[in-house]
């Protein structure tokens, strides 16, 4: 017997799946129903990690097992490759950004391949490219002749040291990422804009088409962000102005409690009262330049000052200060607030910090009851004029209802989702066809100079926007009158790219349209995506108001681009930090000793098992993995140890245990194929001994818990953990019954059916199985098994007799036997015999096919 080499199973079976195009897709297939899967497509880092590998082997399996049960399947694979890290390559090595990611994208598609995912590589994409980022192009045009683009002057955070904007997650305690050593601040530039305020109703109502097939989670987070808030807004006066100064609250009822207003350090009127009070500049421009997320965040301190203006309360005319404090933010209903310290936290927490008073509104229910402030419960009202003795609820309605007569305002709703700046000042994307002309004013490319390519002649200083270096790109023909003009210089942000690709793999050759409608419609929704769910709030929200747009612009049919969303868990690995190093060290430098690590110097190390990550140093390399294990066997260890919404704690232990899984069954085929191939599976039904029907039944039993697991959101740890259970069966079958042809012919039946159900987890191992057995084809392309009814259970049952309450012994009969029959045979049974003599039997209670109980009595 050979054994399980599996480097060189698995080059083989890749090699010929890669010579016969066994994965290439097409749009239609007669008799066969579309099904599209899948997986968030990477940044060309340049290697794999563990989390990759784990979301791309749950999108091979998906792909797999839907293709045995006899859809049409596309599973495509692209690459999300424009970005900061290519630029920063640039900077440090002086590498051009895209020669650096055709590098990483050729080594990671290499890695792919290893690890056996059965991918359409015809339709690869990659969104470098000018094939690809034409389209970017061509969509900003149709939104913004849609009226769906704008351009307008908006706070970024700005690094003064590299002189370009950073998104949010790249500011860190206030400082620069890339070298900590300049203050991040607020300036305000002029920023491209899509409208997607203007899809936030639908945005939220879709929700309703996608619940079932998307995590609560997920939805429950992307209505936070939209944060629909129904409220009032109020006209407050500015008593040294005169002018209005409009708040929003979702707390009319306290109108009442305002002891001071509030407004963000970068609202219009701010500039005013700096004239009059120019003392306060320096500490409003410090609150200016506070990161706009940690100024937001709960629990952090609330800063402020007061202005030295007043506002008069348009309710009962009270006069109260106006202050400017950096937990108000411009992004947020109208950048201004009202303070009710007696019945909001935040508000309570700074009049505390700057003694300013606080009016109690709403008292409890009960009037014994003591109220501690702040008070946020439902009450009644008091100190609130004609309003007092309300239930506040009730005051809600009435109080706002009340300020609408009045004229002091109206009920309305804000949201907090602001419109996306997709500005960005770097070289590393898509430009924006956008030109300045002294005639034309600001004017479109047209379509047929399209792609506006990325410049050669850029000089990658790490200081400012380099695309401002180039001349070749900044100088261009007006389109219009064909006068001198000057380009935009800003690229889109790169989520731009990625909130559409699923759509280009339908269609990558069209050089006329980003995709073909007819087949764009064949393929979406896509049934099934799988990524993390860090991307709910951010690549999920950005693609449905992408793909609804589309929608609008005639260029597809349906309202939401993805029916099923899997968020897999993260990967989890021990990690050791060494405090006498103050660093984390990689396992390689750590000696274990039962549950506890130590240095190479001997000091015990803190171990915690977490997300795996560089600056732990506790990820592991997957193609080390592969080197020691095999791909085969990584994909069976990353399906079986967790369900796929679950964490996985990565431990070799269990990878070796996976390897000595497929060990066993090699051992049992190879052992029986011979005999298994001198067979044919045509097994007689009328002549199965008690054995074989047993493994049938367990056979039968087993497929219908494998699919069941499978389809019952993706549960593969069940379906393998079944598989394995039925080979045990099989390794005492084959023990105990291998005396006729019959059970032969019942062992290559039952092996084939077990190597189909775990083709789509360990694919190269199963060809080379199924081809062993002398069966011919790809198992990709062979149907799913299919269970028989009524070989799910024994049409036999074992039934229990008792003398006297205690078992004497038991027989096995037909399921629903006559009464008769079941009793004879039960007296008859010689223990049972033997524990009747010298009794009388009072009666026999037969319980059908459970039990016979026979009450004695001594003669």
């Amino acid at each position: 017997m050979r054994d399980y080499e599996f480097k060189e199973i698995e080059k083989k079976w890749q090699e010929r799946w890669s010579k016969d195009n066994i994965f290439k897709t097409e749009n239609e297939v007669e008799g066969k129903e579309n099904y599209y899967v899948l997986s968030m497509l990477p940044y060309p880092s340049g290697k794999l990690h563990v989390g990759h590998a784990r979301n791309y082997t749950i999108g091979d399996v998906i792909s797999r097992y839907k293709r045995m049960k006899g859809y049409n399947v596309l599973q495509p694979m692209g690459w999300d490759s424009f970005g900061l890290p290519a630029e920063n390559a640039a900077i440090q090595n002086g590498t051009h950004p895209a020669i650096w990611t055709k590098s990483n994208i050729e080594n990671m598609k290499r890695q792919l391949k290893l690890m056996g995912f059965s991918y359409d590589w015809e339709r690869e994409i990659a969104s470098y490219t000018p094939e690809y980022y034409k389209w970017n192009q061509w969509l900003f045009k149709r939104m913004y002749e849609k009226g769906l683009i704008y351009k307008k002057k908006s706070l970024v955070n700005w690094c003064p040291d590299c002189q370009t904007v950073l998104a949010n997650e790249q500011v860190e305690d206030g400082m620069c990422w890339r070298h900590s050593k300049t203050h991040v601040i607020q300036k305000e530039l002029e920023q491209w804009f899509f409208k997607i305020t203007d899809y936030a109703d639908e945005l939220l109502e879709g929700h309703e088409e996608i619940k079932d097939g998307w995590p609560e989670k997920v939805l429950t987070m992307q209505k936070n962000w939209i944060g629909k808030s129904f409220g009032t807004e109020l006209k407050l006066k500015v008593v040294e102005t005169g002018e209005d100064l409009p708040i929003f609250t979702t707390r009319i009822d306290t109108i009442y409690g305002v002891s001071y207003a509030v407004v963000a350090p970068e609202h219009p009127i701010v500039e005013k009262i700096l004239k009059a009070n120019p003392s306060i500049k320096d500490k409003v421009t410090e609150m200016k330049n506070t990161d706009i997320i940690e100024r937001g965040a709960e629990g952090r301190e609330k800063n402020g000052i007061d202005s030295g203006w007043h506002i008069e309360n348009p309710v009962n005319k009270e006069i109260v200060p106006l202050w400017i404090a950096d937990y108000v933010l411009m992004n947020y209903g109208t950048g201004a607030v009202m303070g009710v310290p007696a019945h909001d936290e935040r508000d309570f927490v700074f009049a505390g910090k700057y003694n300013l008073p606080v009016k109690q509104v709403i008292t409890s229910k009960k009037a014994d009851e003591k109220v501690e402030l702040p008070y946020l419960e439902e009450g009644v009202m008091i100190n609130s004029g004609e309003f007092n003795g309300l239930n506040s609820k009730e005051a809600l309605v009435k109080m706002a209802e009340y300020v609408e007569k009045k004229g002091y305002g109206q009920r309305t709703y804000k949201y907090r989702l602001k419109d996306w700046g997709i500005s960005r000042q770097r070289y590393w994307g898509t430009p924006i066809p956008v030109l300045y002309c002294e005639k034309c004013g600001e004017v479109l490319e047209k379509d047929e100079n399209l792609p506006v390519l990325l410049p050669n002649d850029i000089e990658f200083s790490g200081n400012g926007n380099p695309l401002e270096t180039s001349n070749e790109f900044k100088e261009a023909t007006c389109p219009c009158c064909g006068g001198k003009a000057r380009r935009d210089t800003d690229t889109m942000d790169t989520f731009v790219d990625s909130s559409w690709y699923f759509l280009r793999y339908c269609d990558p050759k069209n050089i006329n349209l980003p995709f073909s409608k007819e087949i764009v419609d064949k393929w979406t929704p896509v049934d099934q995506y799988i990524g993390g769910v860090e991307h709910a709030v951010m690549h999920l929200l950005y693609a449905r108001f992408f793909y609804k747009v589309l929608r609008d612009l005639g260029l597809l049919s349906s309202n939401e681009p993805f029916k099923r969303l899997l968020t897999q868990g993260m990967v989890l690995g021990p990690s050791y930090y060494s405090e006498k190093e103050n660093k984390y060290l990689f396992s390689k430098d750590v000696v274990t000793k039962g549950d506890k690590a130590y240095s190479q110097s001997g000091e015990e190390l803190q171990v915690k098992v977490e997300k795996m990550s560089k600056s732990k140093n506790n990820g592991v390399d997957p193609e080390e993995m592969l080197d020691k294990y095999g791909a085969d066997t990584t994909r069976l260890f990353i399906m079986f140890a967790a369900p796929p919404e679950k964490e996985l704690e990565w431990n070799e232990n269990g990878l070796a245990g996976a390897y000595r899984f497929l060990t066993r069954v090699w051992r049992l085929v190879f052992e029986n194929s011979e005999l298994v191939k001198k067979s044919n599976d045509k097994i007689d039904y009328n002549k199965l001994s008690k054995e074989d029907k047993a493994l049938l039944i367990k056979l039968n039993q087993t497929i219908k818990k494998v699919t069941d697991a499978i389809e019952n959101n993706y549960h593969f740890n069940t379906a393998i953990a079944a598989n394995m259970e039925l080979i045990n069966e099989v390794q005492t079958y084959v023990a105990s019954s291998m005396n006729s042809e019959q059970a032969a012919k019942i062992l290559g039946y039952t092996l084939k059916k077990i190597i189909i159900m775990l083709s789509p987890f360990v694919p190269h191992f199963c060809d080379e199985i199924w081809e062993e057995l002398g069966e011919k084809g790809y198992l990709f392309n062979e149907k799913w098994p299919e269970y028989d009814e009524k070989m799910l259970s024994s049409d036999e049952t074992t039934i229990a007799v008792q003398v006297n309450g205690k078992v004497r012994g038991s027989f096995e009969i037909a399921k629903d036997s006559d009464k008769a029959l079941v009793e004879k045979t039960a007296l008859e049974l010689p223990n049972v015999a033997k524990h009747l003599e010298g009794m009388n039997v009072v009666k026999v209670i037969v319980i059908p096919n459970r039990i016979v109980n026979i009450v004695v009595k001594p003669q």
